[in-house]
């Protein structure tokens, strides 16, 4: 498949006309999904909400989150999915978010099982993805949610831990830092606010924010600069 080429200029994050309203997708696994939160169906979705405001930019957010999701398989479907949501002929999307890894870095069958993407393999796909997003447009990367690891295993197979997830969320960030992609670490940024505040923002399987958990990641994006420029700033409060 050929890829979409773009001037050098824009294969960095930029910042968008204050008054512009752009077609933005958002590309990962279930936390974009926003599983776990049938109250308000995640932070994605409510990010879409609030940007159909009447004093937003009216921005048009696409939620194209797959449960299950490794980075191999966002990357596989990155470009049939960007195509296609230009909505207008000859327009293509204006920002791709991207949130990814956290499958990746699971252990198969017992705790100290294979991962479910070797490391090395990994750090190929995370590069090739970011690679591909940036020749199509500016790109922003959300990180991954620290899990709950006294519920693990999830679906009695899939081992969790926060050793495996730094692992592979620091290959991501540094990335990112090479590529001069702007990388929000929700993971550092939740592990940092303690275990007992943790538990509180997790579903019962461990591994999804429940509402309250995504409703905290939605400010958390909101309060982060370089999103700041792609939107107006109206009173948000969480409630």
């Amino acid at each position: 498949m050929q890829t979409l080429q773009t001037p050098s200029s824009m294969q960095l994050s930029v910042a968008p006309s204050q008054c512009q309203s752009l077609k933005i997708v958002a590309l990962g696994d279930s936390i974009v999904y926003g599983f776990g939160d049938p109250e308000r169906g995640g932070w994605v979705e409510q990010l879409r909400r609030w940007w159909m405001l009447p004093n937003s930019p009216g921005h048009v957010l696409y939620n194209l989150g797959v449960r299950g999701d490794r980075t191999q398989q966002v990357a596989q479907r990155l470009e049939v999915e960007f195509r296609h949501r230009g909505e207008l002929r000859n327009r293509v999307p204006d920002l791709i978010i991207l949130s990814v890894g956290v499958n990746d870095s699971a252990r198969l069958g017992r705790a100290n099982g294979k991962n479910y993407t070797d490391f090395a393999v990994f750090q190929a796909d995370i590069a090739k993805l970011l690679d591909l997003s940036q020749q199509l447009c500016p790109v922003l990367f959300v990180g991954m949610v620290p899990v709950d690891e006294a519920k693990m295993p999830f679906l009695d197979c899939f081992y969790f831990n926060h050793t495996d997830q730094y692992t592979y969320k620091e290959v991501t960030r540094l990335a990112c830092n090479q590529r001069q992609i702007p990388y929000l670490d929700i993971f550092d940024l939740w592990q940092g606010r303690g275990e007992a505040w943790l538990r509180q923002r997790m579903s019962e399987d461990g591994l999804h924010p429940n509402t309250l958990g995504y409703e905290t990641l939605l400010d958390d994006v909101l309060k982060w600069e370089a999103l700041a420029p792609y939107h107006s700033q109206p009173k948000y409060q969480l409630r």
